[in-house]
């Protein structure tokens, strides 16, 4: 079976020489599948850089295919995208993140892949990578419509491309297992490359001939409701902070695409994490401001982000919104729970832990927060994945004490959250990798978008303001599917 060949028009084709280490590896996974009955080979390559890589994961995607992207444009032009699922991880309950971990490990133990250290300037994210995200609570996405998403799900996609500055590479995966001969494997691959093209993201519509319905899963009212019963709670001594989230949905004639959504949102959100993870059914998109974690051997990142503002087109009252928020008390104690808790949980695992003395300011297109960030160095191999368990929920989208929100949460929001609030991102076989938390963010599903947005309840909070922060927050989402 010959593979596609690189050309030109062609660039997401396999040259000769990678073509033939991509067969040879297929025969030693078909090896390694029969002592235990699974098999991975896989290659990487460059590919250029200016290419669109979400926008062809978007435009060649199957109907059948799980698919992920994730990029941050503003950092280099950084982004991970991945098409097809050659490999599936899922778990629910409290071992969730562990259980992932230890799945992937043990496929990474059955792959046959190329060596990153014979390709320095491969960007991170290169070779094969598991995609994915986790749901906000232990067995979250009960409901309907988040049945394709379980409480944790990793991909190993069929192709993978991964990209930053003026370097890109595109990974192939193929599974095998001892009874499919080398040459049907290689032409499931073929097939695939095939299929693959340069492409652009298609536009929204500016003016739909067809309005979209915009309603609240529960009345405002409700929502005003809890955050005064949260305070009362917190006023009484029995925790310090707790989020709270509210769901609007918006019914639209035809189902929305989540390709120029994504377009849109990392066109005006270059400095956040703009992701969506699709399956056949539903798409969840969204561009956040928050990491969860970052390793790089063992070198760990993360972010303390609470508090919010809005922004202003006038620098002038953008700078003082920004001052306000520096010293507005409640944000500040809001922001602290947030890193403390971060500061004590990375400590365990780490020779030292360093956060900023002082809050800044991180600024997206529409709000403002206060962000402290934090670095440690690692004293034992903790995959990132489990640190994303360790870490998740931070008090920024959880509560503090945590035991004393968990069950509060449910309790006051009335809703599913799903993946919102969760975690979206990658890891590799090195286990390194980066997670963000899923803010700012839309389930698409059929002909309707769930939008959530939640914002951090203390003893200072006004019902009706932490309602007006909810409206600014679901700003990112709400014009581009209306």
């Amino acid at each position: 079976m010959k593979l596609p060949t690189r050309s030109a028009g062609n660039p997401f084709a396999l040259d000769g020489v990678a073509a033939s280490l991509l067969a040879t590896r297929v025969a030693a996974g078909l090896r390694i599948a029969a002592r235990s009955g699974r098999g991975i080979a896989s290659v990487c390559v460059p590919i250029p850089a200016d290419l669109d890589l979400a926008a062809a994961v978007m435009a060649c995607r199957r109907p059948s295919d799980r698919f992920f992207c994730i990029e941050q444009p503003g950092r280099d032009g950084y982004a991970v995208c991945g098409l097809g699922a050659a490999a599936t991880v899922e778990s629910a309950g409290p071992g969730r993140f562990s259980d992932v971990a230890a799945a992937c490990r043990s496929l990474a133990a059955r792959t046959v892949a190329d060596d990153p250290s014979l390709d320095p300037d491969r960007p991170s994210g290169s070779g094969p990578v598991f995609a994915g995200g986790f749901a906000f609570a232990a067995d979250g996405g009960g409901s309907p419509e988040w049945s394709s998403f379980a409480p944790a799900q990793l991909i190993l996609p069929d192709v993978s491309f991964a990209r930053r500055g003026d370097q890109a590479r595109m990974t192939v995966n193929v599974v095998v297992d001892g009874e499919e001969p080398p040459d049907r494997v290689l032409e499931r691959v073929s097939a695939r490359l095939a299929e693959l093209r340069p492409a652009s993201m298609p536009l929204l519509d500016p003016d739909p001939i067809a309005r979209s319905r915009v309603a609240g899963a529960a009345p405002p009212s409700h929502y005003e409701e809890a955050v005064r019963r949260a305070v009362e709670r917190i006023r009484a001594g029995e925790l310090d902070k707790v989020v709270l989230a509210r769901e609007v949905r918006v019914h639209s004639v035809n189902p929305p695409d989540p390709a120029p959504v994504l377009d849109a949102l990392r066109a005006a959100f270059a400095n956040c994490y703009c992701y969506c993870v699709g399956s056949p059914e539903a798409a969840f998109v969204g561009a956040s401001p928050e990491l969860l974690v970052r390793r790089d051997g063992a070198r760990a990142q993360t972010v303390a982000l609470a508090g919010t503002t809005r922004r202003s087109a006038d620098p002038a009252v953008d700078l003082h919104l920004g001052e306000q928020l520096l010293q507005s008390e409640k944000n500040r104690m809001e922001q602290a729970i947030v890193a403390r808790r971060i500061e004590r949980t990375l400590d365990p695992v780490s020779l030292w832990v360093a956060a900023a003395e002082e809050p800044g300011l991180a600024k997206v297109q529409n709000v403002q927060h206060l962000a402290t960030p934090i670095r440690a160095q690692l004293a034992e191999p903790v995959s990132t994945v489990e640190l994303a368990g360790r870490l998740h929920p931070t008090p920024a989208v959880g509560g503090e004490p945590a035991a004393v929100a968990a069950p509060l949460i449910p309790a006051l929001e009335g809703l599913d959250r799903g993946w919102y609030a969760g975690t979206v991102g990658w890891t590799d076989l090195a286990e390194d990798g980066e997670f963000c938390v899923a803010l700012r963010c839309a389930l698409l599903r059929g002909r309707v978008a769930h939008l959530y947005a939640g914002c951090g309840i203390v003893a200072d909070s006004v019902p009706a303001e932490e309602l007006a922060e909810t409206e600014v927050k679901l700003e990112a989402l709400l014009p581009l599917l209306t």
